[in-house]
């Protein structure tokens, strides 16, 4: 008879499988329908992953015409493969064929605690800054476990093993759910540069597995230790009057890493430094600091200073205090240096050191000029005597004991030694103490000008050329005066009337204040001749002069040339032409 198929018999469920069982085998999965007819005309058939699949082939069957019972034939890894999904088909016993669609059931694979949290890396090594706050994480460790999500064999612990080295002020703790690591406490890289922690996980299965890890904290060097003096105070004695390099050497100590910025220190001078009397710098191979006077002390004025030194670290502050970092800290220790000024013989003082005396020009000798002061600073005074130091002219002499200066010739404003109107008279003070010191005062001698000086002609005006044939040529005379405003230009030039002769042969042209033209009347025969002048200066005072003029032959027209033979004529002088130094004959 037809194969007829009751579908109340096809019990399609998910059968439950304990992962890692171990037998026997072949073991008992479950059953995918109970029939009792045991129809022999058909054959069971199941198929897919883990019968012929991968990722197992051959770990499951069935019984082929009973009543449906499915085996597994070996352990299974929920962790590879957490579950099956299979097909189920009917087949006729004689034609082999399908005679329905496949049918599927599942094969759970249930979870055993079979995995214990895994960590990443076994060590681990981190770097931590010394000043880390206490509390605050330097690090997370996580570990991962395999076992079925969100159950106890997969949920992981943490917990800390052991701390080497184990410190009481430096100690570390783990966050039991997170992993986060906190230092508890504070780090001293001197004391433990180096931390080495056993980390371990463990999950909540029955029963708990458990891991390890290594964590390798490494302390990065920080400022955490303050620099402080060996001394607070110190004594030193300094001479007066000098300069001197490394008056004193401070030592400090600092418990950090040396030749790092934590370790360095730098040097202030806080107090008893206003006048800049000191520096003080760090000798970067010892850290100490180096006091120098680089101004000379005055005993005197002060013969006892007080100056107060700090010291701190290139790099911020971040002490440890109360097992907590506190910081940055600005606050810098501090030493005291007692100066002594040793007294010491100083040159005399001039009162004041340069000032300015005017005379007239052309003093005469005996006049008293001024009055050198000097003082000696020292407490115990000694006797001071007066020395010129220079007087390059010689106008002047000065009392050894007074000081007074005094003319001992008449004075010119217009020598070379005068400047502007300024002549430099330099004095020494010497006392006489052991050994002698010598002060330096200077008098500005200023000299008002008078009308000292007529003005005359300049050098290059004295002698000049024309052509015989320049009839109404300029010629242009420049006159100068050694003296100043108002005795100086603008000038007044005349021909001097008791030179001239009948008939005009020179004239003079536009006047400039310090030039005057000249001009030739009338044609002269070549030779030498003399044109008398009167120059005034601006206050009347007078001065004859004498203009050399050579008239010469130019056969170009504009360039003199020298004669075989001298001519003669009236008014000339006979001979050879004579050169510019030569004796003039006034032209008739």
């Amino acid at each position: 008879r037809p194969l007829r198929r009751a579908k109340r018999r096809w019990v399609i469920t998910t059968l439950e499988l304990e992962e890692e069982d171990q037998g026997p085998f072949p073991k008992f999965v479950g059953e995918l329908f109970n029939d009792m007819s045991h129809n022999m005309s058909l054959i069971y058939l199941i198929s897919g992953p883990g019968v012929d699949e991968y990722p197992e082939i051959g770990l499951f069957s069935i019984e082929d015409h009973r009543n449906g019972r499915v085996y597994v034939h070996r352990p299974v890894d929920r962790e590879t493969t957490p579950s099956f999904m299979v097909y189920f088909d009917v087949v006729d016993r004689l034609t082999r064929k399908v005679m329905d669609n496949s049918l599927i059931f599942n094969i759970r694979i249930g979870d055993v605690n079979d995995h214990a949290p895994q960590f990443p890396e076994k060590e681990f090594n981190i770097s931590v800054e010394e000043n880390h706050p206490a509390g605050q994480p330097i690090f997370q460790i996580l570990a991962v476990d395999l076992d079925e999500e969100n159950t106890p064999n997969s949920q992981v612990l943490y917990f800390l093993i052991s701390q080497t080295p184990l410190l009481k002020e430096s100690g570390f703790q783990i966050d039991r759910t997170s992993g986060e690591i906190r230092l508890s406490g504070c780090l001293d890289y001197e004391t433990a540069p180096r931390f080495t922690l056993l980390v371990g996980a463990k999950d909540l299965g029955e029963p708990p597995l458990t891991s390890t890890a290594t964590v390798h904290v490494n302390v990065q060097e920080g400022n955490n230790h303050r620099p402080t003096f060996t001394r607070e105070n110190y004594r030193i004695q300094i001479s007066e009057g000098c300069t001197s390099q490394s008056v004193l050497r401070l030592l400090v100590q600092d418990g950090d890493l040396p030749f790092t910025s934590a370790w360095r220190v730098k040097f202030r001078i806080l107090n008893g430094n206003e006048e800049g009397h000191f520096d003080i710098f760090t000798d970067p191979e010892t850290n100490e600091g180096i006091l120098n006077v680089i101004k000379p002390l005055d005993y005197e004025t002060h013969p006892v200073r007080s100056l107060v030194i700090t010291v701190e670290n290139e790099e911020l502050l971040f002490p440890c205090e109360g097992g907590q970092v506190r910081g940055p800290v600005g606050a810098a220790a501090s030493a005291t240096v007692s100066v002594q000024v040793m007294d010491a013989n100083d040159p005399p003082a001039f009162h004041p050191r340069s000032f300015v005396v005017s005379e007239l020009d052309g003093a005469r000798p005996g006049i008293q000029l001024g009055i050198f002061n000097a003082t000696d600073p020292d407490r115990a005074a000694s006797r001071i005597r007066y020395k010129l130091a220079y007087d390059p002219a010689h106008w002047v002499t000065i009392d050894e004991l007074s000081g007074t200066v005094t003319t001992r010739q008449q004075i010119d404003r217009e020598s070379p030694y005068v400047n502007d109107s300024f002549y430099v008279i330099i004095a020494h003070a010497v006392d006489d103490g052991l050994p002698p010191q010598t002060g330096t005062g200077t008098l500005m001698l200023f000299l008002s000008d008078v009308n000292d000086n007529a003005p005359a002609l300049h050098p290059h005006s004295r002698y000049v050329e024309v052509c015989e044939s320049a009839l109404n040529e300029t010629l242009l005379l420049q006159a100068e005066d050694g003296d100043l405003e108002p005795y100086a230009d603008p000038f007044t030039f005349e021909l001097d009337k008791s030179w001239e002769s009948e008939g005009d042969t020179w004239k003079l042209g536009e006047n400039r204040g310090w030039s005057v033209e000249l001009l030739m009347l009338r044609s002269l025969p070549p030779g030498n001749y003399s044109v008398p002048l009167l120059i005034r200066d601006k206050q009347g005072l007078s001065q004859k002069q004498t203009v050399h003029v050579r008239v010469c032959f130019c056969p170009e027209g504009v360039m003199c040339v020298e004669p075989s033979v001298a001519v003669t004529g009236t008014g000339l002088l006979v001979g050879t032409l004579a050169p510019p130094c030569a004796a003039f004959m006034i032209l008739a």
